[in-house]
């Protein structure tokens, strides 16, 4: 049963990233005879869980992360909700776990934004992140899928994921450490990718910089992606400019931003592509000027430029190490749309009810 409860009325000024937590949450629960529960909203609140949980031992463990924004005329608007439904379902799929119907996944994040959106502010940079999560509640230690699941949704007002003001970011190529294998889990959204690379953020930060840039697990030669985002190089200047991303090859997370950029880029006029391209290749295009930017993309980085690289084997700048003009006219292009100042032929943001 639903319970009704009062709406966020208190603004969060000054949110930062990822801790600033709105008011509410809703939880469903899937067991093998009765499928879902009905959906419920509470107050957010702690957890109950026995400690021989399957999902806290075996990483029976999924989740999304996607942003609802305030639109110009002040009402609501949730960023692809449903490809966010498709890519979760793909997830859980993949860790034997039941899939939630992608028309309850989208109506269940309108009731949370409905009852929290009055913490969002009228700050542009501002949004409400949300984050879907699903694991495997069965207690027991066999080493087996769960077969009772509890389905959880919460939300954070977030500001900017590397700061209110920054210009553009450094990253550093990891040689040691790889994200993904092929086979393995690289495509879907899990609780497992995510530990095993923050020893290799360490050394990032330890190094300067405040991203890693994966390289692939077989020859350790081509670019993957960025911790927690995909990335774009710009081949060119002007209007001839071509707009690649690395191929997808099984081991990188298809973003939902990822997507909306190689879509955006053609209807600025850009070529677009998709390309295996290499650790060398990368830093010769940059030597020779052939590739002026660069830049991560993703839900909470929504388009960062990229301005140096740190590599065992030698740093280098990007272009002018500065936000080159493609890279700022697809960031706006972005958030034109997510604020619904641009025409959205396809339908991207879902206004919430």
């Amino acid at each position: 049963m639903t319970t009704t409860l009062e709406p966020t009325t208190q603004v969060v000024a000054n949110p930062g990233h990822g801790e600033s937590f709105t008011e509410h949450m809703i939880s469903m629960e899937w067991n093998e005879q009765d499928g879902w529960s009905t959906p419920e909203l509470t107050p957010l609140q702690n957890l109950s869980i026995h400690p021989g949980m399957i999902g806290l031992h075996y990483g029976q463990v999924a989740f999304e992360g996607l942003k609802a924004h305030r639109r110009a005329d002040g009402s609501m608007g949730v960023w692809r909700s449903a490809d966010h439904a498709l890519r979760f379902q793909r997830s859980c799929a993949r860790l034997a776990m039941p899939e939630l119907p992608a028309d309850v996944f989208v109506s269940v994040i309108d009731q949370l934004i409905n009852a929290d959106q009055g913490s969002l502010s009228d700050d542009p940079s501002h949004s409400i992140y949300i984050r879907p999560m699903m694991f495997g509640t069965d207690t027991s230690l066999m080493l087996r899928p769960s077969r009772t699941y509890r389905f959880l949704l919460m939300a954070f007002v977030a500001g900017g994921f590397f700061g209110e003001n920054t210009e553009s970011v450094s990253v550093f190529v990891s040689h040691d450490y790889v994200r993904a294998f092929p086979g393995g889990t690289g495509n879907v959204k899990i609780a497992g990718n995510y530990a095993p690379s923050f020893l290799a953020q360490r050394e990032a930060e330890a190094a300067g910089c405040q991203q890693v840039v994966w390289l692939d697990a077989v020859e350790r030669r081509y670019l993957e992606e960025m911790g927690g985002m995909n990335m774009f190089l710009v081949r060119g200047q002007g209007a001839d400019a071509q707009v690649i991303t690395p191929q997808l090859t099984g081991t990188l997370l298809p973003g939902v931003t990822r997507n909306t950029i190689l879509t955006l880029a053609e209807r600025l006029g850009h070529r677009v592509g998709e390309e295996r391209i290499t650790l060398e290749q990368w830093r010769r295009e940059c030597a020779d000027g052939t590739i002026s930017e660069v830049f991560a993309c993703g839900t909470a980085a929504v388009v960062t430029p990229v301005g140096k690289v740190r590599d065992r084997d030698g740093d280098w700048t990007i272009g002018t190490g500065t936000p080159g003009p493609v890279t700022r006219a697809l960031r706006t292009a972005l958030t034109d749309l997510h604020h619904g100042l641009a025409a959205d032929p396809a339908g991207w943001l879902h206004a919430t009810r």
